[in-house]
């Protein structure tokens, strides 16, 4: 594969792929397909991109889905603006820290999307380009101001240059309250690895550690699912501080 380019499968994100007007440079259908999907080629035609029909066979081997819709296409990665001068007044941003699982990293990006999230930096994460992780952002990877940076300490002090604070969501009793924070000037929460959390010494760059009281003898939650509480208390069940 050329570099700067990904792959994609399935319906729906070919879909938001052309709709999204993101570069397409092929697209594949199973030949028993053709028929159900004309008006995807015939999308793909007005932007002159000539379709490539393989075998059923071919396309199940191809697949990495269980069940294959028969749908692929080719596209060219976004380019990535410069981070320090898009960095909004009052922004809200999710800083997403060493995540490992696409499954996560696809569902914490659809939901900063649902939420109205300014943008999501990635810092040593899994690959967001990956077909599971494009496949669980259902399109949102398209839409979203997203960043890869690797240096978690240049992100912290881009914000904090910005005059946005920075919250390193974890499990101690003695951070603040989620529920008690106000983001109406804007923040960037930090959601670290899935098992290991954010390390001490990256918290201690922080502004103010953040965590999600629980009941019981509850003491951790699946990243994903901690990453949509804390961005919709960031912005107000999705509807920012109006």
């Amino acid at each position: 594969m050329q570099s700067g380019l990904f792959v994609i499968e399935g319906l729906r994100i070919v879909e938001d792929a052309l709709s999204e007007n993101i570069e397409i440079h092929s697209l594949i259908i199973s030949e028993q397909y053709t028929d159900k999907y004309s008006y995807i080629l015939s999308q793909a035609d007005l932007r002159g991109v000539k379709p490539v029909i393989v075998s059923n066979e071919l396309g199940n081997r191809i697949s990495c889905t269980e069940k294959t819709q028969g749908i692929f296409a080719v596209c060219r990665m976004k380019s990535q603006p410069d981070f320090s001068s898009s960095i909004i007044c009052s922004g809200k941003y999710a800083v997403l820290y060493q995540l490992q699982d696409p499954g996560n990293l696809g569902t914490i990006i659809r939901t900063a999307d649902a939420m109205g999230i300014d943008g999501v930096i990635l810092c040593q994460s899994c690959d967001i380009y990956s077909p599971k992780t494009m496949r669980s952002t259902m399109g949102s990877a398209f839409r979203m101001n997203i960043w890869n940076i690797p240096d978690i300490s240049f992100i912290i002090n881009e914000f904090r240059n910005a005059h946005i604070k920075t919250y390193p969501a974890v499990i101690d009793s003695s951070a603040a309250d989620l529920r008690k924070c106000s983001f109406s000037d804007g923040g960037a929460v930090i959601i670290g690895n899935e098992g290991n959390g954010i390390p001490d010494d990256i918290v201690k760059l922080c502004d103010i550690p953040v965590t999600i009281k629980m009941n019981g003898n509850i003491n951790s939650m699946n990243a994903g699912m901690a990453a949509g509480i804390i961005l919709w208390e960031m912005t107000s069940g999705g509807f920012g501080d109006e």
